[in-house]
């Protein structure tokens, strides 16, 4: 594949600690598209300073309607979109990687898998999902999906040999706030789907007691990180934490009668 035909498209939001990083991955990249939502911290100087990025603002209204946007109104014209977050690393060996990719016709999209960090500490394993990052622009559009989006895509996904790296260095106390957002919306998305609609997990959020323990004990030793260690109970208590705050939503939700008991 020809890198040329690649732009990648990057989401910000107060992204200071994880930017610099990110766009420095990207320096093989003709453009690369900052769509801004409005940062108030340092993003925006640290963007400037990367003589291939352009810094675009929109006011954010929902994970789906951004990335739309940066596909539609931003001025790419490649191919291929490499949409990333803020705080995905793109390895030396990845871009090896996407120059490599042969001429497929009948693939619209690549799958990554990711290796997750803790303060730049790799972990041995993690609950985040493989993302569809590359695809053909014409082809995919975003969709809301309770506190995320996921792509919908017209043509057959394929998978990346080498992963990324997820590491986000931002503050505890944004992280935790912003938990306050997501689990916002994911108690919504969940009372609005009937048992049947749910897959397992999601099965046992609305269960409200089961997945914080859950997900806890799952982290360490499902996923082995009770051997990595101080950053693999961090990493773990963290994702519980994440499942506590839904379930304090939704029982929040129960005792002020909203939507019922789904």
């Amino acid at each position: 594949m020809d890198l040329a035909e690649i732009t990648p498209l990057v989401l910000t939001f107060n992204e200071a600690a994880n930017i610099d990083r990110t766009l420095a991955g990207l320096a093989w990249a003709r453009r690369v598209v900052v769509l801004d939502s409005g940062s108030d911290d340092e993003t925006a100087d640290l963007v400037r300073q990367h003589a291939n990025a352009v810094l675009i603002e929109r006011r954010f209204d929902s994970h789906a309607a951004q990335w739309n946007f940066g596909l539609i109104e931003t001025g790419i014209t490649t191919e291929w979109v490499l949409a990333l977050d803020a705080d995905y690393g793109v390895s030396e060996q990845v871009v090896a990687e996407l120059a490599a990719l042969p001429a497929a016709p009948g693939i619209d999209g690549y799958r990554a898998r990711f290796v997750y960090c803790v303060d730049g500490r790799p972990l041995r394993g993690s609950l985040y999902p493989p993302v569809t990052v590359l695809f053909r622009r014409q082809s995919g559009r975003y969709v809301q999906d309770g506190h995320t989006h996921r792509l919908a895509l017209a043509g057959r996904t394929a998978d990346l040999g080498v992963p990324l790296r997820h590491d986000d260095r931002k503050s505890l106390q944004h992280w935790l706030a912003s938990q306050a957002r997501y689990m916002r919306l994911e108690a919504d998305k969940l009372r609005s789907r009937s048992w049947g609609e749910l897959d397992w997990p999601d099965r046992l959020r609305k269960m409200r007691i089961v997945a914080p323990g859950a997900v806890f004990i799952y982290c360490l030793f499902g996923k082995g990180l009770v051997l990595d260690g101080r950053a693999g109970l961090f990493y773990a208590l963290q994702r519980a934490t994440s499942e506590l705050v839904l379930s304090l939503t939704l029982l929040r939700d129960d005792l002020a009668g909203i939507g019922g008991n789904p």
